[in-house]
């Protein structure tokens, strides 16, 4: 079965170098203000920020104007990180400064949200939480999907083509590992082998960023 994710060919995009990171994990590399953790970051969070202002009604050109807001709070903040616990924190955390981000948007045009609701939708949008461990659903979104999408095409080119296609078929596409094996001329073993490395390189990359990544 397919986990949503689309694009098969690893590809950096910007050209950056996820090897620069196999020792650490981002969150550990945005703490250390590491400028190659930066740029990951950055790369992988900016569709995951830019949906939340799209969701809160902004307009296209006023979602990436936010989305630089946010990243210029969190990099003014990069402190704050090692007061973060895992499973979660990170992210709750970077939704609440881009909820603040959206207020202060808001608030510096004198207009109110562009969200259903009226009233109550604007009170609810101005009820930010202000403490680094905030809960937030951990079920899979769209915006879970944008990030692992950008890991995968970051971790892609560190694997040969043979060990790529062995967890890109079983794991996104959802072929039998058994079948895969015998058209790669892999073991069964081989191919789980396979899937194993890429899955734990992408857990590296994210580490504590997506918690259970």
């Amino acid at each position: 079965m397919s986990n949503g994710i689309t694009a098969a060919t690893p590809d950096h995009g910007r050209g950056l170098d996820p090897a620069t990171s196999t020792a650490t994990s981002l969150l550990d590399g945005l703490k250390w203000r590491q400028p190659d953790a930066w740029d990951r970051f950055v790369y992988l969070y900016t569709p995951r920020i830019y949906r939340w202002c799209r969701g809160e009604g902004l307009s296209p050109d006023d979602a990436a104007d936010v989305v630089q807001d946010v990243f210029a709070a969190v990099l003014k903040d990069l402190g704050k990180l090692r007061r973060l616990q895992p499973c979660g924190s990170f992210r709750a955390w970077l939704r609440s400064v881009t909820r603040h981000r959206i207020v202060d948007h808001f608030r510096d045009r004198k207009r109110s949200p562009a969200a259903s609701g009226g009233e109550p939708a604007q009170q609810t949008l101005l009820q930010v939480p202000d403490s680094l461990d905030a809960s937030e659903s951990t079920a899979p979104t769209a915006e879970d999907d944008a990030v692992w999408r950008r890991a995968l095409q970051m971790v892609g080119v560190e694997f040969e083509n043979r060990t790529w296609q062995a967890f890109w078929r079983t794991v996104v596409d959802g072929e039998d590992p058994s079948h895969v094996a015998q058209e790669l001329a892999m073991t069964v073993h081989a191919v789980y082998k396979a899937r194993s490395r890429v899955l734990g390189r992408v857990r590296t990359l994210l580490g504590e960023l997506e918690g259970d990544a």
